[in-house]
């Protein structure tokens, strides 16, 4: 799924850094990425992977969670419908979150669909919390601290989330997973 058709990334990245009173190359510098992805990525020439919009973001700092909810109401609900979900992802992957706002939540919820090919990013992910899910569909390879795994349908993980870690489907079937990370780190 290209969530450029359904979500500006870039203009969404060029509104927050000038809210932040941040020019492209001072957000580059921050962010330690050149001004040329910055700049790249905001006229819509180039779709970030997770792992390189969570490395800009920290250099705000802002997480993906209120990258990708920035506007959106915060409501106080128990229930939410399946349309009612929260895209949160790109570059093939699709993370449809459980609530607008995680501000005083303990958890992440996300429904995952990751498209065939589709990856974190050469750069491995890094966070402050634990993870877990279970594949429902497809299959993934997740890697943690040099470790590859191939999961399938009906399996699942739990790891740190401090560890080096990455996601990438390489079968030939969209994959989906439903994860849950806590605290709350994108």
């Amino acid at each position: 799924m290209d969530l450029n058709i359904d979500l500006n990334i870039g203009e969404r990245l060029r509104t927050i850094r000038e809210m932040y009173g941040f020019s492209q190359r001072a957000l580059a510098k921050r962010a330690e990425v050149t001004n040329g992805i910055i700049s790249m990525i905001e006229q819509n020439r180039s779709s970030p992977s997770v792992a390189t919009l969570k490395k800009i973001l920290d250099g705000i700092p802002l997480s993906l969670t209120e990258f990708f909810t920035f506007g959106t109401p915060d409501q106080d609900q128990i229930v939410y419908r399946a349309d009612e979900l929260v895209e949160i992802g790109g570059s093939g992957f699709s993370y449809r979150q459980v609530g607008a706002k995680l501000q005083n939540k303990a958890m992440q919820i996300i429904h995952e669909r990751i498209e065939p090919g589709a990856d974190t990013g050469e750069e491995m992910l890094r966070h402050e919390s634990e993870e877990s899910g279970i594949v429902t569909r497809g299959q993934i390879e997740l890697t943690v601290g040099g470790q590859v795994y191939l999961l399938k349908c009906g399996d699942a993980y739990y790891f740190d989330s401090r560890l080096p870690h990455r996601f990438r489907n390489t079968g030939n079937e969209v994959c989906e997973i439903i994860s849950a990370c806590t605290p709350p780190s994108f």
